[in-house]
């Protein structure tokens, strides 16, 4: 299907079918109607190369994104789906740039939001985190009217093009389902360490949890850890909670620290039975969790995510498609059964 064939069919002008293609120009509401039908019909789509030849410049687009060593290498493996992604829209007539910032200096934050800013892309892909700290960047870019994907969160009471991410609620449901499920009978607390306290999704996840622990009549304590202290929970603030609290059926961490967790619980509880769920399968928890030391960890598919964000930007802008407001991530759980050994493939 080309324009001359739509024009033919709808017995209209090339240029009114480019108008209706473009939103711009006046077309008559019966016109247009049935121009986008047409379209609607025989699933037309835009020639970008050719699209980008009549502009006489590429698109460009933006990915601000925390360091990809940080969250002991979380964001690395969206950056490699959005390097992927990139790499498939290039010979399309699509530039894209990442712009990395270290997520616990504010001022790198600021620096890297002003630097997209100035550029002024097409289209920006972001993890909007921190959101106390990230929400006036969010506020401008959305009045100025660019296109936007988040990956990894939402952030509620914005509008972007599309949010891309799991269920973060119900993430954490199935978190605590997945103790009930290992321990049958949960007679001693189970600890929620709440990393990363201020991400909307963070948040959810642990409300998430402790709805089933209600629900289920389940003892828990939550321990709250902040991005604003400057630094990653670390081993030895996790080995002082378990020093505080003896007695525990185990932990669930909202975030990716479960190897820090394990670590932690090897130096306080030695051979004691211990239960431990967490979220995201970098190496460090593969590694762990094949060893027994990690019982379960919640996946989100972080490659999917940031190659199907990037995607979506470019069927929004340069396909000029209607793009679905959330694409949830499925809640994939790995046990070490499941799990495969660390290769150069899935590191």
């Amino acid at each position: 299907m080309t324009v001359h064939e739509i024009a033919d069919l709808a017995g209209v002008s090339i240029g009114t079918v480019d108008r209706v293609l473009h939103k711009r120009g006046r077309v008559s509401t019966a016109t247009r109607a049935k121009i986008e039908a047409i379209i609607e019909q025989y699933q037309f789509i835009p020639n970008p190369i050719a699209r980008r030849l009549k502009r006489n410049r590429p698109y460009r687009f933006c990915a601000l994104i925390p360091r990809r060593d940080q969250d002991a290498g979380y964001w690395g493996q969206i950056v490699t789906g959005i390097e992927r992604a990139a790499g498939e829209i290039k010979p399309l007539g699509v530039e894209t740039e990442i712009i990395e910032f270290d997520r616990y200096d504010p001022a790198a934050f600021e620096q890297a939001s002003d630097t997209v800013s100035a550029e002024k892309p097409e289209g920006l892909l972001f993890a909007p985190i921190m959101q106390k700290r990230t929400r006036p960047f969010v506020e401008r870019i959305c009045a100025e009217k660019m296109p936007l994907v988040f990956v990894d969160t939402d952030m509620p009471g914005t509008e972007p093009l599309c949010v891309i991410g799991q269920d973060s609620f119900k993430g954490g449901y199935l978190a605590g389902r997945l103790f009930h499920l290992f321990a049958g009978t949960v007679s001693m607390p189970i600890a929620v360490l709440d990393a990363h306290g201020d991400d909307y999704h963070i948040t959810r996840r642990r409300d998430g949890f402790l709805n089933y622990a209600e629900e289920n009549g389940f003892s828990v304590i939550v321990r709250e850890y902040s991005d604003y202290d400057g630094c990653d929970i670390s081993v030895e603030k996790i080995a002082e909670f378990l020093g505080e609290h003896r007695h525990l059926s185990g932990i669930f961490i909202t975030n990716c620290m479960a190897h820090r967790v394990a670590e932690a619980a090897e130096q306080r509880r030695k051979n004691e039975t211990f239960l431990l769920v967490g979220y995201d399968l970098i190496p460090s928890n593969r590694q762990l969790l094949l060893q027994g030391r990690i019982s379960a960890i919640i996946s989100q598919r972080p490659e999917e995510q940031g190659r199907e964000a990037l995607l979506t930007l470019f069927r929004s802008v340069v396909l000029e498609q209607t793009v679905e407001t959330k694409r949830e991530i499925p809640l994939d759980v790995y046990i070490r059964e499941n799990t495969q050994p660390l290769t150069s493939g899935n590191l």
